[in-house]
């Protein structure tokens, strides 16, 4: 081990989701979310991921005509303080049934234990579109269902309906999301029944619970995939929407009844039913 590594406090105004999905894509390292972006640690200097997230975000404003104000801001720190430091910033953490929390952490005794190492995955739980997805499987989602897992990330979200006795599917377009997935299951002594690279386009089933936390636009482009997965008197479950961008969404699902909504800050969660 070196003796210092760098870390990465990212801090974005608006858009949070997007600039997560950027670092999904060019990131070879994990990352950390924070209520207001993100930290990236690395043996190596990450200046050249700060011009990156620079250069994103001066493309979006010009896509979106908005204002967007970024901050990065890198130090160099002692490694022997990683390993404890970031233990210590990682809190457990209880959603509706769900208890999730690290490896080094005790499991809970009463609720349903969902472990997540945050070096391993994009997703922990803390982020409210995370959530708020949990909360709507712990209400969904019985045993016995069929259920797929549409840009898995971390796979928490199929692990919890896994969890409640779910057979679950999963893809991602990203193939760290995929391998992230199937080392988290494997840590809760779990396995998708199936995983791939890719869309739900490619699914062979239909299914009883179609989850998709990703962001609005791709829920828009996705629209027909998504509800052709579902089977008869299914539920489709849609999250990562900013509360601004909710009506749009709605416009592409017309076919469907809102079965609950559920929001947190400025983000929602749709249930529906066609």
């Amino acid at each position: 081990m070196q003796e210092h590594y760098f870390e990465l406090a990212v801090k974005v105004s608006s858009h949070h989701a997007l600039f997560s999905d950027f670092l999904s894509d060019t990131l070879p390292i994990g990352f950390e979310e924070s209520d207001d972006g993100f930290i990236i640690r690395s043996e190596d200097e990450l200046e050249t991921i700060a011009w990156g997230l620079e250069q994103f975000a001066e493309a979006l404003q010009k896509a979106l005509g908005e204002t967007i104000d970024i901050e990065c801001k890198q130090t160099k720190l002692l490694s022997n303080d990683w390993v404890k430091n970031y233990q210590q910033s990682i809190e457990p953490l209880q959603i509706d049934k769900f208890y999730i929390h690290p490896t080094w952490d005790e499991p809970h005794a009463e609720l349903i234990n969902i472990v997540i190492d945050p070096a391993l995955a994009f997703g922990t739980g803390h982020h409210p579109t995370t959530a708020s997805s949990l909360k709507a499987i712990s209400h969904y989602v019985k045993s016995g269902d069929r259920l797929i897992d549409v840009g898995c990330g971390s796979g928490i979200l199929g692990i919890g309906a896994m969890k409640l006795g779910a057979i679950v599917d999963a893809c991602d377009t990203d193939i760290i999301s995929v391998e992230n997935s199937i080392v988290n299951a494997k840590i809760n002594e779990l396995e998708f029944a199936n995983i791939w690279e890719g869309s739900c386009s490619l699914a062979q089933h239909k299914y009883d619970i179609v989850v998709a936390n990703i962001v609005a636009d791709v829920l828009t482009f996705i629209a027909k995939d998504l509800k052709n997965a579902l089977g008869e008197n299914g539920i489709l479950i849609l999250s990562g929407i900013l509360d601004k961008y909710e009506t749009k969404v709605l416009n592409f699902y017309k076919d469907c009844q809102v079965v609950q909504r559920i929001a947190q800050d400025e983000w929602v969660t749709l249930v529906l039913k066609k």
